[in-house]
């Protein structure tokens, strides 16, 4: 991973300086944060760093609130777009459409892998085609709800197939328990992805460029990972000294670059994994296109313990995003 902290330095910024921009010009930048969807405040909180972190290093930034109804803030003039808005609007591709369209250049992943791996069926079946183990999982929806029945085992994960930050996810640990939760999903969404359970460690890698970022294990008091946890919390843990099998971190590691790649992503993402704690098998879960940038969020965690500081960060997903543009 040395290579990224090279790279950065490089391009010419050192932490804790002020000069920075593409070699040493300053670019006009608009930061889109909030959204429509059901991750808004958390976006809001992550368009806000990145833009004081975009200020810090002498950028000239401008952050906009955005929603489909409203795109005035692609009107304004910029050298670049830095893409801070999480689920709905965000990660799904729609908003890269618009950009595309209008010709801007923006941070992260294009239109179609923003699509997919927003969609979690969609880029399960990829994973499968690559290669990339991923827990067994049915899609229910109206017409299969009454000819529903736990094949994947219980317990299971009941989730959106197109919902991030772990909103209206539930494990179900009963067969009553489950076809509640699918019902209600399938009345909400219209389908529901079940999976089979992984009980072990939960992982996190941050891809950066086309290197993996160091292995994070989560632990939280809560029953998962969700959306709690993730962003009020003060007590969910962030490990980086793992009491696993090196083979198997850099397994996780491997694979988190061949999930980058097979959904055709760029520049950076958060690929989530679980491992089976009997076999030390991984299973994938996701692939995050515009991971958080809170002071709760894993990407700058781990990109901190190889000596990139936040501002490193967004400097860098400047960087490469218009090399890759």
């Amino acid at each position: 991973m040395t290579d990224v902290l090279q790279e950065s330095k490089r391009s010419g910024h050192v932490a804790g300086e002020p000069e920075a921009g593409v070699g040493t010009q300053a670019l006009d930048i608009t930061v889109l944060s909030g959204g429509p969807g059901a991750e808004r405040e958390v976006s809001l909180l992550s368009g806000q760093a990145v833009a004081e972190a975009l200020t810090r290093l002498g950028h000239r930034v401008a952050i906009c609130d955005i929603n489909p109804e409203d795109l005035s803030a692609l009107e304004r003039t910029a050298d670049f777009v830095f893409i801070a808005l999480h689920g709905e609007f965000g990660e799904d591709g729609k908003v890269q459409r618009e950009l595309d369209a209008r010709g801007l250049k923006y941070s992260g992943s294009g239109a179609t892998a923003s699509r997919m791996a927003m969609d979690k069926v969609e880029a399960k079946r990829v994973f499968e085609d690559a290669g990339i183990p991923t827990p067994p999982y049915v899609v229910v929806d109206a017409a299969g709800l009454a000819a529903f029945n736990a094949s994947v085992g219980i317990p299971a994960v009941v989730k959106p197939i197109g919902s991030g930050s772990s909103v209206d996810t539930t494990i179900a640990r009963t067969l009553d328990a489950l076809r509640d939760a699918v019902s209600n999903l399938v009345e909400d969404y219209g389908q529901a992805l079940v999976e089979r359970y992984i009980d072990g460690p939960e992982l996190t890698v941050g891809v950066l460029g086309e290197e993996a970022l160091p292995v994070c294990e989560i632990r939280t008091k809560r029953e998962f990972y969700d959306y709690q946890a993730k962003y009020i919390d003060d007590d969910t843990q962030y490990l980086f000294e793992l009491d696993l099998p090196s083979e198997l971190l850099k397994r996780v590691q491997e694979l988190s670059i061949a999930a980058h790649r097979a959904l055709g992503c760029r520049v950076f993402s958060r690929v989530d994994w679980m491992v089976d704690a009997q076999t030390h098998l991984p299973y994938i879960l996701e692939i995050n296109t515009i991971p958080g940038f809170t002071s709760h969020s894993l990407v700058p965690k781990s990109a901190a313990r190889v000596g990139l500081s936040f501002d490193d960060l967004c400097q860098r997903i400047l960087e490469l995003s218009l090399t890759e543009a």
